[in-house]
């Protein structure tokens, strides 16, 4: 059974920055394009930044120089360090998981992340 869970949201002030931590279990991690979306109240889900089995990783534009995604294959483990937070980054962030040439997506619950002073 494949899992995704994800940690580290929070309220933080403009300006500051959050690691979000996404474990995943159920799945042969270093197989799967990983990334991180989110969801504004009213909007659509958006791709924030993926990361592909050989490391090459793909932002954003509104989050490029601010955000970086990474991964540690070893240890299941995606994160998504975010700085220089604003408030229109203010979203439920979703951990995804889809294994390489494949069209099925695996998603966390979902951790808030409100910026706001």
């Amino acid at each position: 059974q494949v899992q995704l869970v994800e940690s580290g949201g929070g309220l933080v002030q403009p300006g500051g920055s959050l690691r979000l931590s996404c474990a995943a279990s159920g799945i042969r991690f270093s197989l799967y394009v990983m990334g991180w979306y989110r969801q504004a109240p009213g909007k659509q889900r958006e791709l924030v930044a993926q990361i592909g089995t050989t490391g090459n990783t793909n932002y954003a534009d509104s989050v490029k120089g601010r955000f970086t995604i990474f991964r540690d294959n070893a240890k299941n483990m995606e994160y998504l360090q975010m700085n220089s937070l604003k408030p229109e980054d203010t979203a439920v962030y979703y951990c995804n998981a889809r294994l390489l040439g494949s069209v099925t997506d695996y998603w966390g619950q979902g951790t808030q992340v409100t910026v706001s002073s």
